[in-house]
């Protein structure tokens, strides 16, 4: 997989959730479901961010291609799942959404950990 085209891409869908949030949302949302929806841009934009900066280690030489894959798969399955989670409870209400949020976070948390990890032993 193409870690850094799909970085780029996530890149770009979170500035396009963002402005949609604040101009076609802003008047339909209350606003804990506008604050629910800005949590899920931010935590968007910064993991795919991350999954970026991720997807260039190997080309410099700090990390092998397949710990990249791992930090990098666990980063996109944190954005699908947690923030997903949350763009759905945001524009829906369904609060049972939020009980499944704390995945993605646990894949937030395992890709850092795992990147630390290797990284410690390079």
């Amino acid at each position: 997989m193409n870690w850094s085209a799909t970085g780029a891409i996530l890149l770009a869908l979170a500035v396009v959730l963002g402005a949609f949030g604040a101009h076609g949302l802003r008047d339909r949302l209350d606003a804990y479901s506008m604050d629910v929806w800005q949590k899920a841009v931010f935590y968007h934009f910064v993991h795919a961010l991350g999954l970026l900066v991720v997807s260039i280690l190997p080309r410099a030489g700090t990390l092998p291609e397949t710990s990249a894959a791992w930090v990098c798969g666990l980063l996109l399955a944190g954005i699908a799942i947690f923030c997903g989670s949350l763009y759905v409870l945001a524009v829906t209400g369904v609060r049972t959404m939020g009980a499944i949020t704390p995945i993605g976070g646990l894949a937030f948390i395992a890709a850092w950990a795992l990147l630390a990890w290797w990284l410690r032993r390079a």
